[in-house]
């Protein structure tokens, strides 16, 4: 699953465990209350597992970008290196 659906479905989660939270504390079924609470958990998790995800995979491009920049230094460097001893 993509980051950008973890971060979604577990908001939608949690959005819906905390209508069943609130509608079993009006009926007055703590049952309801009580699974209303582990969903709203459980999406909390998901949607944080998402974030998690995407910072991850934004400081991979980051990296990667950081080190084709280092590559191409080093070998303009070598370039240079070359051009000199000629």
């Amino acid at each position: 699953m993509t980051a950008y659906k973890d971060q979604i479905q577990g908001r939608v989660k949690e959005v819906q465990g905390k209508i069943k939270e609130v509608a079993g504390k009006l009926v007055g079924n703590k049952e309801l209350q009580a699974k209303g609470k582990a969903q709203k958990t459980r999406g909390k998790a998901q949607a944080k597992f998402g974030d998690v995800k995407q910072k991850l995979k934004v400081t991979r491009k980051k990296a990667a970008k950081k080190a084709a920049t280092k590559k191409a230094a080093r070998k303009t460097i070598a370039k240079k290196k070359v051009a000199k001893k000629k």
